[in-house]
This record gives C-alpha cells, sequence and structure tokens, in this order.
C-alpha cells in the first residue's frame, strides 16, 4: 500500500522551478493535494469498512399476524414456518416474541422486537431482567446465505459510482497533478527549463547586477545620491566579495544542491567598492556569455509554450469531463436499495431490501470532491484567459530601460519571453536583474572595469618595446578595450591596438604629446570629441587593417594634419565606392597613401589627393589591376610601387609621370620592357625595380635611361647583361641575383660610381678583372655562383663592407683580402674552412671591432 506521501512526490518540482510557478499553479497544487487527500481517505474506508446488509423480503400469507411496531408504524409482513408464543409476566404485561433462526443472523442486525400490550402497566421496567427467548419474523436462511446474498447485492444492486469513486478521485487527481508539472519533466524543456533557472539565479546573486542597478540609481536619483552620502558615515555591512562562505542579506543564496530563492525580494544597496575583484569580474563576463549563447538557443522555438498553453487545456478539459459525469451521481447515492439477485433456487427468495452502510459518508465526500473541482476548473480557466490575454511570446524590457541606464535591453520572443513572463508572476526584480545581462552596454562597463582592473599602468609600462625606428611603442592584442592607463604613458610614440573590437579612445588620449603613429588591425574604434580634434593636429602616421570597409572610422577622413596613410583589407571593383575615398580630399596634407587590396582599378576618387600626394603604393593579392588611368592625374608622385597585380607590360600612363623619381613593379608578370625607352623622358626617374618577373632580355634602349641608379632585374630569367646597361654611368646599385647569368661584361669597369653589386644565384664562373675598377664598391655578393677563384685584385676594392662568396667552388682566400680595410668577419659571408685559409695577420684584422673603423664618422 503506497503512503500518502509517495503520491503527492507527483506533485512535487525542485525548489528552484518555484519561481516558474504563478499563483494560480501553486493553488492549485495545493487543491490537488486536498481531493487527493479526499480520495485516499475515500478509498481507505471503503476498503475497511464498505458493505450492505441484506434481507429477504417475505411474500404475503393468509395467517400472517399484524405487527404494530412503536411510533404506529405498521408493519404486515407473513414469515412462513413462524413460530410465536405469547407470555405473560407478573406484572399481567403480554409480550410477544417473533422467533428466527439465530444461525441466519448477523451480528450486526438486531431480531428481538417488543411491543407493549395496551392493557399492561409497566411500574418497573428496569427491574425485569430475566432472559427471553429471541422473537420477531423468521427466515429459513442461515448465516452463509446471508453473506452470499450481501455480496451479490454489493456488486447488483449498489451503482458502480458508489463502489469505484475513491478509485476514480485518485486517478483523476494523478492526472491533473502531471499535468501541472508535466513542462518541468518533459526533456525536451526540462534541459531549457533547467538551465535557465541556473543562469536565473546567478544573475540574480551575481556582485555584477548589484552594482549596475546601484549606479544606474545613483545616476538617476537625487534620492540615491543622497542615500550615498549618508551611507558613508554608517559602517559598510555589504559584502561585495564573492566568496561563497559569505552569504548576503541581499541577495539569495546558492548552494550545492542548487539555488535556493529567497522569497522576500532583496534590498538593492549601494555597493562600497569601486571594481570588482577579479573572480567576480570573470564569474559575471561567464554570465553575459551563457545568456548570450542560452538566448540564442532558446528564442528559436516556442515549445515551452505550447506545451504550457496544451497542458492547462488538457487540465480545463478534464474538469469539465470530471463535472459532468460526477453530477449526475450525487443522487445516486443512496442508503437504502432493492436487489433481486436472481438466486431463489439457492435461498429460496427472490427479492431482497439492503443497506449501504458507506451511502452517507461516501455523498458528502463526493460533494467537497464536486466543490474542489470547480475551485480548480475556475482557476484553470483564468489560467487560459492569461494565456491568451496577451502575447507572452513577446517580452518587453521597455520598463527597465525607462528605470535605468541600460537602454539598449533587447525585446526577446519565444519560449525566452515566456518563460520571463512566468517569472514576472512570482517577482518582477528577478527580470529586472536578468536584464542587466542582456544589455551590451552593461557588459561593455563590466569589461571596461576588469580591463582597467588587470591592464595597470606599471604592467603597460612592462609591454613598451622600441621598434626599429628607435621609437617606443606598444602592441595591444585581443583585449575587450584600451585600457585607461594606456593614455598615461605619455612618452608613447606607436599605439598599436589589433583586434579590439570595443576600442574607444577618450579625451586623455590629449596627454601623449608624443604620439605620433597609431595602427588599427581589425579594431574599428570610436574617438570622443576631444580625442579627435587631438589627433587630427598631432597624428602623422595611420595604419588601418580590415576585412571589410565599414570596419574603416569615419574618422580617419577627416585627420588634416596626417602625412601617411596605409589601409590593407577587401577593396574590390565592386565596393570601392563604400571606402569613402571622396573623403580623401580632407585629407590635405597627406604624402603617402598604401593600399594593401584585390583592387581591379585604381580608385578615381584617388586624385583628390593628387596635388599633395608624393608616394603611392598599391599592393594586390594577384588580382589583376585592369584600368590605370587615374595614374596619369597624379603628377607630383615621386615614388610609385604596382606590386602583385598581375601586370604583363608596364603601364603606360606611368610615363605621364613627369615628376617620378622611383618606379617598383615587382611580382607581376612582365615578360617584355620594349616600352623601357619611353622613361627617357621621365628626366628625374633614378631607381628602377623590375624584379620577380619573367623578364628574358635587357633591352639596349635601356642607355636612354640616363639618370638611373638603381636598377633591379633580381629574380627573373635573363641570361646575359646588355653592354648599354654598362653605359648608365650614374648607377650605383645593380641588382641581378637569381637568373641565369653566366658571364660578366667587361664593360663592367664602366660604372665607376657602382657601389652595391648582386649577381648571387647565377652561374657565373669567372670574374673579368675590369670588375676591380670599380674602385668604390662597398657591397658585392657573389654567392651561389660557380667562381673556381677569387683574383688577388680584390684588395683595391678598398671601401668593400660586404663580401658573399658562399656556394662557390673556391678552394682558398687571397691574403689582399687584408686590403679591404672596412671588411670585417660580420660582412665576409664564406665557409668556415675557407676562412681559416686566410693568413692569421688577416683573420686577426677582420676580426677586429666593426665599431673602430667608423669611430671616427660618428
Amino acid at each position: 500500500m503506497f503512503t500518502l506521501a509517495e503520491v503527492a512526490s507527483l506533485n512535487d518540482i525542485q525548489p528552484t522551478y518555484r519561481i516558474l510557478k504563478p499563483w494560480w499553479d501553486v493553488f492549485m497544487d495545493y487543491l490537488a493535494v486536498v481531493m487527493l487527500m479526499v480520495a485516499i481517505f475515500a478509498g481507505t474506508m471503503q476498503l475497511t469498512k464498505d458493505q450492505v446488509v441484506c434481507l429477504p423480503v417475505l411474500p404475503p400469507s393468509v395467517n400472517s399476524k399484524a405487527l404494530t411496531p412503536p411510533g404506529n408504524v405498521d408493519v404486515t409482513t407473513t414469515l412462513p414456518k413462524m413460530e410465536a408464543a405469547t407470555d405473560q409476566d407478573q406484572h399481567g404485561r403480554v409480550t410477544e416474541d417473533i422467533s428466527f433462526d439465530t444461525s441466519a443472523v448477523t451480528p450486526d442486525i438486531p431480531l428481538r422486537a417488543s411491543y407493549p400490550h395496551p392493557d399492561s402497566t409497566v411500574p418497573n421496567q428496569a427491574a425485569k431482567k430475566e432472559k427471553r427467548d429471541p422473537t420477531g419474523r423468521k427466515t429459513n436462511l442461515d448465516f452463509q446465505q446471508y453473506v452470499f446474498i450481501n455480496q451479490m447485492c454489493y456488486h447488483l444492486a449498489l451503482p458502480w459510482y458508489s463502489k469505484y469513486f475513491p478509485y476514480l478521485a485518485l486517478i483523476h487527481t494523478i492526472i491533473l497533478m502531471v499535468s501541472s508539472n508535466f513542462w518541468f519533466k518533459y526533456p525536451k524543456t526540462c534541459s531549457k527549463v533547467e538551465h535557465f533557472v541556473s543562469i536565473l539565479g546567478k544573475c540574480f546573486e551575481s556582485p555584477w547586477t548589484t552594482k549596475a542597478l546601484s549606479e544606474t540609481a545613483c545616476e538617476d536619483s537625487e534620492e540615491n545620491k543622497q542615500r550615498i552620502t549618508g551611507a558613508q558615515t554608517l559602517p559598510k555591512h555589504v559584502s561585495t566579495s564573492s566568496d561563497e562562505g559569505s552569504p548576503s542579506a541581499s541577495t539569495p543564496m546558492i548552494n550545492k544542491t542548487g539555488f535556493k530563492f529567497s522569497a522576500e525580494k532583496p534590498v538593492i544597496e549601494v555597493p562600497s567598492m569601486t571594481i570588482l575583484d577579479k573572480k567576480d569580474g570573470e564569474q559575471a563576463k561567464a554570465l553575459f556569455e551563457k545568456v548570450r549563447k542560452f538566448r540564442a538557443h532558446v528564442e528559436d522555438s516556442d515549445l515551452i509554450y505550447k506545451l504550457y498553453v496544451v497542458q492547462t487545456v488538457i487540465k480545463t478539459a478534464k474538469f469539465i469531463f470530471i463535472l459532468c459525469y460526477t453530477a449526475n451521481f450525487v443522487n445516486a447515492i443512496s442508503f437504502e436499495h432493492t436487489c433481486m439477485p436472481k438466486v431463489e433456487h439457492l435461498t429460496g427468495y427472490e427479492v431482497f431490501e439492503c443497506t449501504h452502510n458507506m451511502a452517507y459518508m461516501l455523498k458528502k465526500l463526493l460533494i467537497s470532491y464536486i466543490s474542489i473541482i470547480c475551485v480548480y476548473g475556475f482557476i484553470c480557466l483564468y489560467t487560459l484567459f492569461w494565456l491568451f490575454r496577451i502575447p507572452l511570446k513577446e517580452y518587453s524590457f521597455e520598463k527597465v530601460r525607462e528605470e535605468s541606464s541600460f537602454s539598449d535591453i533587447p525585446d526577446v520572443k519565444n519560449d525566452f519571453a515566456f518563460l520571463l513572463h512566468m517569472v514576472d508572476q512570482y517577482d518582477q526584480l528577478y527580470s529586472k536583474r536578468f536584464g542587466v545581462f542582456l544589455s551590451e552596454v552593461s557588459e561593455n562597463k563590466l569589461r571596461e572595469i576588469s580591463l582597467n582592473h588587470e591592464w595597470t599602468f606599471e604592467k603597460l609600462r612592462q609591454h613598451v618595446s622600441r621598434n626599429t625606428q628607435d621609437k617606443q611603442e606598444l602592441h595591444l592584442f585581443m583585449l575587450s578595450g584600451v585600457p585607461d592607463a594606456v593614455f598615461d604613458l605619455t612618452d608613447l610614440d606607436v599605439l598599436k591596438l589589433e583586434l579590439i573590437p570595443e576600442a574607444k579612445i577618450p579625451a586623455k588620449i590629449s596627454q601623449m604629446t608624443n604620439l605620433q603613429e597609431l595602427h588599427l588591425c581589425h579594431c574599428p574604434a570610436k574617438v570622443e570629441q576631444t580625442a579627435f580634434s587631438f589627433l587630427r593636429d598631432h597624428l602623422r602616421c595611420l595604419h588601418v587593417k580590415f576585412t571589410d570597409v565599414a570596419e574603416i572610422p569615419a574618422w580617419v577622413y577627416l585627420l588634416k594634419n596626417l602625412r601617411e596613410l596605409y589601409l590593407i583589407g577587401n577593396l574590390n571593383s565592386e565596393n570601392n565606392k563604400m571606402i569613402g575615398l571622396e573623403s580623401l580630399r580632407e585629407l590635405r596634407h597627406l604624402k603617402i597613401l598604401n593600399v594593401k587590396s584585390n583592387l581591379t582599378k585604381v580608385p578615381s576618387n584617388i586624385t583628390d589627393v593628387a596635388p599633395h600626394l608624393t608616394k603611392l603604393v598599391i599592393h594586390n593579392d594577384g588580382t589583376k589591376l585592369l584600368v590605370l588611368n587615374s595614374l596619369k592625374k597624379m603628377m607630383n608622385v615621386a615614388e610609385l610601387e604596382l606590386q602583385n597585380c598581375e601586370l604583363e607590360r608596364i603601364p603606360h600612363a606611368i610615363f605621364s609621370l613627369s615628376n617620378l623619381q622611383e618606379l617598383d613593379l615587382k611580382s607581376n608578370n612582365i615578360r617584355t620592357i620594349e616600352e623601357i625607352i619611353s622613361f627617357q623622358h621621365l628626366k628625374r626617374l633614378t631607381c628602377l625595380k623590375l624584379w620577380h618577373n619573367k623578364i628574358v632580355t635587357i633591352p639596349p634602349s635601356i642607355t636612354h635611361v640616363k639618370n638611373l641608379e638603381s636598377l633591379y632585374f633580381s629574380n627573373n630569367k635573363l641570361e646575359s647583361l646588355p653592354v648599354a646597361v654598362f653605359s648608365l654611368q650614374k648607377l650605383r646599385c645593380l641588382d641581378v641575383s637569381y637568373n641565369n647569368i653566366s658571364v660578366i661584361p667587361i664593360e663592367i669597369g664602366l660604372l665607376q660610381n657602382l657601389q652595391h653589386l648582386h649577381i648571387t644565384g647565377n652561374k657565373v664562373d669567372i670574374l673579368p678583372k675590369q670588375l676591380f675598377k670599380c674602385v668604390k664598391l662597398r657591397t658585392l655578393n657573389l654567392g651561389q655562383n660557380c667562381i673556381s677563384s677569387l683574383p688577388d685584385k680584390i684588395g683595391q676594392l678598398t671601401q668593400l663592407t660586404q663580401l658573399e662568396l658562399k656556394g662557390n667552388c673556391l678552394d682558398r682566400l687571397p691574403a689582399q683580402l687584408g686590403q679591404c680595410r672596412l671588411l670585417k668577419k660580420s660582412g665576409l659571408v664564406v665557409e668556415d674552412h675557407l676562412f681559416d685559409t686566410l693568413p692569421l695577420e688577416v683573420k686577426e684584422a677582420l676580426n677586429q671591432d666593426t665599431n673602430v673603423p667608423f669611430a671616427n664618422g660618428i
């Protein structure tokens, strides 16, 4: 036999789920418990005491004697084979006894009936105690026959509802209990509900929630400001720690078995701290991430809402069904019943009169049960009214936005909205605190506090380094924001911000008077007005790396004193108009524009900066640059780089750049350079870089470009050097490394101003003596060739500082290397065993301090 506690457990839920139980669900749970108790009580009574008692109805007889029972009730019944006796006692009273076979009488039925004679007197009725034989109308039934008849008539004469009402009530109650809490048990909704309650509890007790709401109250209410002033004089009693062993009276507690929510509304106290400790900050940041993922997961469906509606409809339909069929059976429960079991061949009687001893009790319990069901049903109807009165699949935080500074708290929908509506029926403070973790403003504020707490001035100072230009540089990577202490580094020259999506530059940047270079790598930084004014006047160099054009801050195009702008990102021809190059006209002092992208044409709006632009660099990612007409307007450009643009010939637009001094066409597909004769019109062209192409020959017309000082043809397919190259008397640097050149022409001796010669990675086997007439050579790279000997005239190159010989077929080094006074071991690239062939004094000279020869010049 089950106990009441075991059955009531069907209606039990986890304590943490109680915040999702509105008052009507709680009330219906209690009603279900009462109905359960009624059903169990009725069932217990029926199992232990329920029975019927039946007597046969005797047929009429001529010899029957009328008996007048007390109360003037006439009973005219003739019993067969009845034995009657009339006695007269000493007082003259006549007593008529009716005798039945006592073996056929059940103990609960009295069979003796005494009727006083009308003429008798009863002077002392209490004194008569003599034993008398039982009297009454006798039947011919024994005890076993009565038991048989009682059981037969229990099943035949009693209405079925009188027999099964307790069990039906129990089944109905269990169904209602299961229906009330099914959405807490169903796997697809249980996991969501459990996750929601867990997050809600953590959000409610998080120190960040209290701090955020308190700061909002302080900002918006003068009354709160006065409360803060008064609170400073009082002892601090609000815990600012997140230690598990230090519970706060203002927040609900969490124990190891689950969340327990306080029934009272917590009082929001103004925190006495200015920052959160590291543990609280990390927990709050984790909560923001959990809330974000939970929202994305739950807002996709409305399963919880639909399941709650379905179970409410089921309970309502159940109430109507119970009420309809139960009301008809109230009057069917009676005390007396007539039974005709058709067992005359066993008992000798056809009709029996029966009484049901539990009739009155069952009727009262049934009326009580119907009353409770009616109350339960009206609450179900109210629940349906609430479900369809307002759109529960939408939830607005408008009131929270009005009362707080977090105006960006978004509205939610579907199951997320429904859960919040249910929580509001318990306590609206829960959803208010939960809304703090839906606000991006709140999250950014938390990140800012945690960031400043972690990145102090001392820690930032340790990350400052010096770059190749000997400038103080700070590189910040993948932070949640820019720490405030950065702007206290007043001697910083270069600031790099990379992968900081929420970067904000405040007015404090005006303290950084030395700052001239700023890098924004995937960092769409926002600036305050005062900060922008400072950057507009002081910033000289800006690097912006982006994935989409929208990441380029709008204020970039308004920096009027900017000298250098580097843009790295996706700028294909379809969205060139999005780059906002028309705004570059505000960059009145821009000198250098470097674009590393995937352009198919040079943007026409780039001519807005043409009057003052001196260097234009376009590095493509292999996308073919087709349209270059805009270059014709860049009349003041002195340096032009078009790298990796899949060019096959030298663009004609370049020949119009009369002020061009340096041209770099690296990493293209140029095969022929017959157009090089047109460079003779570029009188200022001194440097031509055609390296990393597919050039096979250098045309003789190169001799017309007489002002060339640097010529780069490395990583091509040259097999020889034309004599015309050596007619360029101003040539100081010649780089033909990594080609297929096998012979160095003797005309190389004509280049008296040559200072740097690079022939690494060719097939040269002999060095002409005329090479050593270039006495101004400082760099001579001859590595990875087929040279078998190094002439002794190498000693004539007295200004040589770098000599590369590694990767040749040399077996010794000439001692004349000692005459190259500026050459040191660090500038001599050669195998170790070849270096050991030098005389001792030469090796000692090469091993001397490299700073000594330059001491007089410093």
